[in-house]
């Protein structure tokens, strides 16, 4: 793939660090350092220079097994992405609902290392003790978000994810024990939602349930977040959780039909 470009301002440099990411795809979403090497046909030395460099800058995490993934952060580097993927569109008119139903804000967050990202949010006028924004990153072990994506995790990798340092800025967590956050986990995988009663902060109480994509794969949870002053446990979940399991239950079924849809290559000079 190097050695490729023939105008006078071409970069070298840019090109093979863009196809450090496009080498990775559906079928290889983890790669070693000699498999991007011989993806890209770059030299060892020239390919882990720009794995570390990514990684730093947040594109690439290190992988279970040494292995390197890119991050949702890849995402940052154009809309056209995000809108190839089909999600975010099916996504947003069923948070809108959500929200006209329950009074509450509603978001969507992918899992990047031990963070949880915001994707999508649709929100009210409420005041809460933390703000987010599209882009706002939190601990996954302390968010009911959080819990929906590790709990999606094969159990062996959850350890490994979880011991990545986070980087949302936020001092650690330190009012669970690891056993009973497995056990935890594993009533999150049983009963396919999970909860978060002012574990991120006082006053922040929330439930959250998978989005899955057309393998039955969690690729993203939606939440409901509500004031804890406001809004009574019982409320959350026996008013505002159906509702939520309903939504994300609809915005996964409408995904995997989109991702199913027939793709059909057309040659353009023979539609001149």
């Amino acid at each position: 793939m190097a050695n490729r470009g023939t105008g006078p301002d071409f970069v070298e440099a840019l090109a093979r660090g863009l196809d450090v990411l496009a080498c990775f795809d559906a079928r290889r979403p983890v790669m070693s350092l000699s498999e991007v090497a011989a993806a890209t046909d770059l030299a060892r030395p020239t390919a882990r220079r720009l794995l570390l460099t990514l990684e730093e800058m947040g594109y690439v995490r290190t992988a279970e097994g040494g292995g390197f993934a890119l991050t949702p952060k890849v995402l940052s580097l154009g809309m056209a992405y995000v809108s190839s993927q089909g999600l975010w569109d099916i996504a947003r008119p069923h948070l809108e609902r959500l929200v006209a139903a329950t009074g509450e804000s509603s978001s969507m967050a992918q899992l990047d290392g031990s963070d949880i990202v915001y994707v999508a949010r649709v929100s009210v006028p409420k005041i809460i003790t933390l703000r987010v924004d599209i882009g706002t990153r939190f601990p996954a072990a302390q968010t009911s978000q959080g819990k929906v994506l590790l709990a999606g995790l094969p159990p062996a990798e959850v350890e490994h994810v979880l011991a990545e340092p986070s980087r949302a800025g936020l001092p650690p967590y330190t009012g669970r024990d690891a056993g009973d956050f497995a056990a935890e986990l594993t009533e999150v995988r049983a009963r396919g939602w999970a909860l978060a009663d002012e574990e991120l902060a006082p006053g922040v109480r929330s439930v959250a349930a998978p989005v899955r994509d057309g393998s039955g794969r969690v690729r993203a949870a939606m939440n409901v977040t509500v004031h804890a002053a406001e809004t009574p446990l019982e409320t959350l979940l026996d008013v505002h959780l159906p509702r939520l399991l309903r939504a994300a239950g609809d915005v996964s079924a409408e995904w995997a039909l989109w991702q199913s849809r027939p793709h059909v290559e057309v040659n353009r000079s023979q539609t001149a």
